[in-house]
């Protein structure tokens, strides 16, 4: 049953070597990212693509041919090459449905898992496309321990170094991100499986620098600079040190001071080993953060900033 349980995490897991990224969607003439299956069909690796189509159908074509034909790489096996057939393919409004080949069944536990996470990231570059769906021959798909398998978006999966299956584990985290106006902070659930090599405090914040998640992108917005950098962070008697980049000083959102503050703090402070947060920018606390708040401060949870959706 842990195997299985590590198996069905890996679901919602990319497994990326180092230097592998996040596409940056496949707009025609952009650069995409094609995601295969290691020879030893441990991990997914990731191989750089020009996209030539611009529109939707164009590029689902242009990624199904790409996926049937062999890697450049020796060491790399393409998911749709894998002793099934990719019987249709279909978009309706913002799903992309997959029909494979009852073969589809035959693929053992892992395997199955790492072909999901790989046509997943690959054909969610897809102008428009947001959520995927495998069927098998027209039936539902079930994983490893009998659940139906769903809808995925690329939102599902966390990009880490790293390709030891037992180092990743499943994780519901609180997020606090702004309301529409910028003057107040909703609370979203985003569950997701991470690597346990990084520290939840970590996790909590680069999660905060990636933004809302799809599903809630229209209720919700991102109050952070994406391009921050965290430099450091540690707990240390329940005090969370941040420590970020020059970034962090730059608001690029339609944000009050304290919303861009308190997403970190009470996102922090979810965590049972935080109580307190001391953010710092280049080590350095002596700083006021858009001229109103002090980096000196060292801030706590702030519950009457929070409201719920309209």
């Amino acid at each position: 049953m842990k195997i299985y349980k590590r198996l069905t995490v890996l679901l919602l897991c990319l497994f990326l070597v180092a230097g592998c990224g996040r596409g940056s969607g496949a707009n025609g003439g952009r650069t995409a990212h094609i995601y295969y299956l290691n020879n030893e069909e441990t991990c997914v690796k990731m191989q750089i693509y020009e996209m030539q189509a611009t529109d939707a159908g164009g590029q689902l074509e242009e990624l199904v041919e790409q996926l049937k034909l062999t890697p450049s790489k020796l060491e790399y096996k393409t998911p749709l090459n894998m002793g099934f057939e990719l019987l249709s393919y279909s978009m309706e409004g913002e799903k992309l449905y997959l029909d494979v080949s009852e073969a589809y069944r035959n693929l053992s536990a892992t395997t199955e898992v790492l072909v999901r996470a790989a046509l997943v990231r690959t054909f969610s570059q897809v102008s428009g496309v947001r959520y995927i769906a495998i069927t098998v021959e027209g039936g539902q798909l079930h994983d490893s321990l009998g659940n139906v398998v769903g809808l995925m978006s690329a939102d599902q999966f966390i990009d880490n170094a790293g390709d030891e299956i037992n180092a990743y584990e499943r994780v519901r985290l609180k997020l606090y991100f702004a309301n529409a106006d910028g003057t107040m902070l909703i609370a979203t659930n985003r569950t997701m499986a991470y690597n346990t090599n990084i520290s939840m405090e970590k996790l909590v914040v680069e999660q905060l620098l990636s933004g809302p998640a799809s599903d809630v992108a229209d209720v919700v917005y991102p109050t952070i600079n994406p391009n921050t950098k965290v430099l450091s962070i540690s707990v240390k008697d329940g005090i969370c040190y941040v420590n970020f980049d020059e970034n962090f000083l730059t608001q690029i959102y339609s944000v009050s001071s304290e919303v861009a503050i308190y997403s970190i703090v009470n996102s922090l402070a979810e965590l049972t080993q935080v109580n307190k947060v001391q953010i710092s920018v280049n080590g350095e606390t002596d700083i006021m953060f858009r001229e109103s708040v002090s980096l000196s401060t060292i801030f706590e949870r702030n519950l009457d900033l929070v409201t719920t959706v309209d």
